[in-house]
């Protein structure tokens, strides 16, 4: 994509100008580079656009907003595109020792810390000022207060994420944010909407069906309750229960509804809510046995709401609200907040394993494979490890990885036969399981015309599917068959 802005047209057709704007304000056109080796976490590909002395980058992405990524591995956005970027780097060319200044510093506090910050340059630049009017004359910019330009660099920065956090293409780790300052918690996110749902239906119960029948809103006005609790709900609760149990795809806001209800410790609840432990779609999530009686109801409610819910947010597994941004389609709110989770000091197996299985929720096949292929080398059991390697080659082969999807599947069979206990895996399911997945890379292989990986995939399955029993063997008649189909097709 060819970065357009009136300056930076100017600047790319006089020389001079770009030598002024890379020697004295660290924007240098010739230094454009790095864009194969990054992409944003969403998937799209920022265009290069200049680089600094320090070996910064700066980057454009999707023809607006420039992204720069420093050295050290940090990035964020410095401007709304990249006129405003110019602008900033001509106003304020140490702006990168402004970055720790709190965004509500006075102009008092901000001018002074301008000027420590300019000291060493105008050291080594005694003129400038004389530079800076040279060159913004010249691509047509007004003069404006650092007060102003500061102003503008703060807001950029607290727009990096979600939508602009930068990986490393070849890792998939994010780059730390560019400056130290707080954002808005996850949590105040996704629950904004919940509080002004439950504002209204508190205010007008026919609205009801029109909340409650999005599994999404619904799940938010649950926690919006769960966090601001009213004598007066009840009726709302029950309602929102009776919809929650309904629904067969509900999660834990099913248990807390059930919670949230018996804490008002109404005997003739006793009846729905036992139904709801009872029945099939709740068996998981749904209240065990509840007690008879208000008294025995209202203390096994508190004793639920205090070891899994409680009525602090900050208190809430950062999942939580993971889990209620992807319901809420705040895909990359969803998938930044797994990152920085998978990015951190060391993930136990039971996080990697859950952070697998969300990555993958949200469609991000690459990502889910980094935190599988971390939790299968944390499996000291045979067992464990193979079914680990097993789904890791699934998220290769869906990543596109055919290579290394191969490389992984041919240690699964091996990983079995060292488990003693394990030795009739093949006739199992789980040697149904592993059988399939050769045939399923054999059939992305022949597609993606890697023959060698089609045809030893493809013979490794049939050896493995030789083996089994009768039912398994027809189970998997069809898959094998048009991966033999598929596999033929490629060597003719």
């Amino acid at each position: 994509m060819t970065v357009s802005g009136h300056a930076i047209g100017l600047l790319r057709a006089q020389p001079v100008l770009t030598e002024l704007a890379a020697r004295s304000f660290g924007f240098d056109l010739g230094r454009a580079g790095r864009g194969e080796a990054v992409r944003l976490a969403s998937g799209a590909l920022p265009d290069p656009l200049a680089g600094d002395g320090a070996g910064g980058a700066y980057f454009v992405c999707g023809g607006g907003p420039v992204l720069y990524a420093s050295a050290a591995g940090a990035a964020g956005l410095i401007g709304a595109d990249a006129d405003e970027t110019l602008e900033l780097l001509i106003g304020l060319p140490a702006w990168r020792d402004l970055l720790p200044l709190a965004p509500a510093a006075g102009e008092r506090q901000l001018l002074a810390a301008v000027a420590e910050s300019e000291k060493k340059l105008r050291a080594s630049t005694p003129d400038l000022d004389a530079r800076r009017a040279e060159l913004r004359g010249a691509l047509g910019f007004a003069e404006r207060s650092p007060v102003e330009l500061a102003a503008r660099l703060h807001t950029a920065l607290l727009r990096t994420e979600p939508e602009h956090v930068l990986l490393e293409a070849a890792t998939g780790r994010a780059h730390a944010l560019l400056d130290p300052h707080p954002r808005t918690p996850l949590r105040e996110t996704v629950l904004a909407p919940g509080r002004a749902d439950l504002a209204r239906l508190r205010d007008d119960a026919a609205a009801l069906s029109a909340v409650a029948e999005d599994g999404a809103r619904r799940a938010a006005v649950l926690r919006a309750a769960q966090f601001d609790r009213r004598a007066t709900d009840l009726p709302l609760l029950r309602r929102l229960l009776a919809y929650e149990a309904a629904d067969p795809g509900a999660g834990e806001e099913l248990r807390l509804a059930a919670v949230l209800v018996g804490l008002h410790g109404c005997a003739s609840d006793v009846p729905l809510l036992r139904e709801i432990g009872a029945s099939k779609s709740a068996a998981r999530r749904g209240p065990p046995a509840i007690p008879g009686g208000p008294a025995p109801l209202a203390a096994w409610a508190r004793a639920a709401d205090e070891a899994l819910f409680g009525d602090d947010p900050a208190r809430q597994p950062e999942l939580t609200w993971i889990r209620l941004a992807r319901r809420q389609g705040r895909t990359e709110h969803a998938r930044v907040a797994l990152l920085r989770i998978l990015d951190g000091a060391g993930p136990s197996a039971d996080v990697l394993r859950m952070l697998s299985a969300e990555l993958e929720a949200l469609g991000d096949h690459f990502q889910a494979a980094r935190a599988q292929s971390g939790y299968a080398a944390q499996q000291d059991k045979p067992r464990e490890r193979a079914l680990a390697a097993r789904k890791l080659t699934e998220l290769q082969r869906l990543t596109g990885d055919l290579p290394a999807a191969w490389r992984t599947l041919q240690q699964v069979p091996g990983m079995l036969d060292a488990d003693e206990s394990g030795r009739q895996w093949r006739r199992l399911g789980i040697g149904r399981l592993i059988t399939a997945e050769h045939f399923e890379l054999a059939l992305a292989a022949a597609r993606a015309k890697l023959t060698l990986i089609a045809r030893e995939s493809l013979s490794a399955g049939a050896e493995l599917q030789s083996g089994m029993g009768k039912s398994a063997h027809r189970s998997l008649g069809m898959l094998s068959q048009e991966a033999k189909w598929a596999v033929a097709r490629l060597i003719k």
